[in-house]
């Protein structure tokens, strides 16, 4: 027990999640996830599905929510490194339409707790980066719902290199700004 350390973050419920890594001179052990920390931690939910994507320098996935079938999510990265976004969805948040972001890498090994009704994206610093992220819901293709990642009314800051290309997919860059998806939530 007490083999993570939890950093809570200015918008509540956000926890970025740093596992004890014991290494040696043959590599490395960490548990990723243990049931018993991450209640004590204030994360007790229970993880129905696991997803795995894998992406190239630049790719921006996001930012993107489930409407009527909204999922926590745990996330991390297992190669690479990504900057990782959540925006408060949460109907009278205080926080409301805030983001928070957080970069997440193989290196730091660092996971990024996000509860329901955020929406989520990520931006993929290195040359490739696997990601991985556990969710309380099943995805339902039916019921996604996105904001596009630049809008000025969330005002996500991507650290985006000179000269860097990003790569989205059509859907990402159809969605709309946060205003249009208020009646949603």
């Amino acid at each position: 027990m007490g083999k993570i350390t939890v950093e809570t973050c200015e918008i509540e419920g956000l926890k970025v999640i740093t596992p004890m890594v014991f290494g040696d001179n043959r590599g490395y052990f960490m548990e990723t996830y243990h049931y018993e920390d991450y209640k004590a931690a204030g994360i007790d939910q229970v993880f129905v599905q696991d997803n795995q994507s894998s992406s190239v320098k630049g790719v921006l996935r996001g930012l993107h929510f489930q409407i009527n079938y909204p999922q926590d999510k745990l996330v991390r990265v297992i190669a690479g490194e990504v900057f990782d976004v959540a925006v408060d969805l949460r109907p009278g948040s205080s926080t409301y339409g805030k983001w928070h972001g957080v970069t997440l890498s193989a290196e730091n090994k660092k996971q990024f707790f996000i509860p329901k009704n955020f929406a989520h994206g990520f931006l993929v610093l290195s040359d490739y980066a696997e990601f991985a992220y556990k969710c309380t819901d099943f995805y339902h293709p039916n019921d996604e719902g996105g904001i596009i990642w630049n809008d000025p009314e969330i005002g996500v800051e991507w650290p985006i290199p000179e000269g860097m290309e990003l790569v989205m997919s059509d859907k990402d860059t159809k969605w709309e700004g946060i205003s249009q998806y208020e009646k949603y939530f």
